[in-house]
């Protein structure tokens, strides 16, 4: 314990130093790479060998499949690749033994496995973890928007209920920039950087680790240092997930889609001041999305944008649960 903790001070001490020397944001992100990569390939040769396990597939039409899959190769992504078309393109996250799990997580072991759908009767699951991963895209959208010259750094993002009508993602952007406020050009210059990730299909892969690791890959970063302490304090294994979307590599306060090409319509809708926090003026930037299989006709996306436009209004906890009823979707309407 006392040599992890000295180890997480001199990490601490290194990210300060960095910080004040500005590493170039392609340095960066290269290191975060190298890292992530690194620790993948460890994990997967912890399976020298193949060995078989079973998975009992549930859903409509499913019940009573069973697939032989690999362990610690094969993920709910490969299962689906042995059903149909329609699972393969619709399948948006998995439970396996009733536990939220990402389409490219590896399986460990035998288990229960069900794909879950934007279509599904009970969608809860799967729309907070589209939320996420519309945060996760907008969060990587602003730490490219600006040059070398800039530096952005990316706050905890907030985890929100879809009823809030807005995704957001926390940021601190350089203080040359502390006058700056977006125009509307500036918004849609975001939104293209965001459908750009999007039309590219990017896989989000995940990735849990132990905190020695997301600290070295998080090395350049104080404040995301101090976010894996914390999110490693919360989980019971001491923990933390990490996900890898192109060359960005984040944390994630649970599981994200399979891609970017889930989602659709998407706009970055606002910018709003938060004021002075202990990293510099800090800044909630806001959009709005909904995913391929449900869209909405033009004028009720107006008025979607029209309220996604209002500040969120982070709750607590507590708040989440109750502002998340067990039916709650996005829009059902068609073109």
């Amino acid at each position: 314990m006392a040599t992890r903790t000295v180890c997480q001070v001199l990490q601490r001490r290194f990210a300060t130093s960095a910080a004040a020397v500005r590493a170039p944001a392609n340095e960066v992100r290269g290191q975060r790479n190298a890292v992530f990569s690194r620790e993948q390939a460890r994990q997967r040769a912890l399976y020298p060998r193949i060995e078989k396990i079973e998975v009992s597939m549930q859903g409509p039409g499913l019940d009573g499949t069973l697939l032989i899959m690999n362990k610690g190769m094969s993920t709910p992504l490969s299962c689906a690749r042995h059903l149909t078309e329609h699972h393969l393109t619709n399948s948006a996250l998995a439970l396996v033994d009733g536990e939220p799990w990402s389409l490219h997580q590896p399986l460990t072991h035998s288990c229960s496995l069900t794909l879950l759908t934007f279509k599904d009767s009970d969608p809860t699951l799967v729309n907070q973890a589209y939320w996420r991963s519309c945060a996760a895209l907008l969060g990587q959208v602003l730490e490219t928007a600006f040059k070398d010259d800039f530096t952005v750094e990316l706050l905890n993002t907030p985890e929100v209920p879809v009823t809030l009508g807005a995704f957001c993602c926390d940021v601190v952007l350089d203080p040359q920039l502390d006058s700056w406020t977006p125009s509307e050009e500036s918004l849609r210059s975001l939104t293209r950087g965001a459908q750009q990730l999007i039309h590219q299909d990017l896989a989000w892969e995940p990735l849990e680790v132990v905190p020695s690791v997301a600290l070295e890959i998080f090395s350049h970063s104080r404040c995301k240092q101090e976010e894996v302490e914390q999110k490693a304090a919360q989980s019971p294994k001491g923990t933390v997930m990490l996900h890898r979307c192109g060359d960005h590599v984040l944390l994630s306060a649970g599981p994200l889609v399979a891609r970017t090409g889930l989602c659709s319509q998407y706009e970055v809708t606002a910018v709003h001041s938060l004021g002075r926090g202990p990293w510099g003026l800090q800044r909630r930037a806001q959009g709005l999305s909904l995913p391929l299989q449900l869209q909405a006709h033009h004028t009720v996306w107006r008025k979607l944008r029209q309220r996604a436009e209002k500040m969120v209004e982070v709750p607590n906890t507590e708040e989440v649960n109750r502002l998340s009823p067990p039916d709650s979707t996005p829009p059902r309407t068609s073109q």
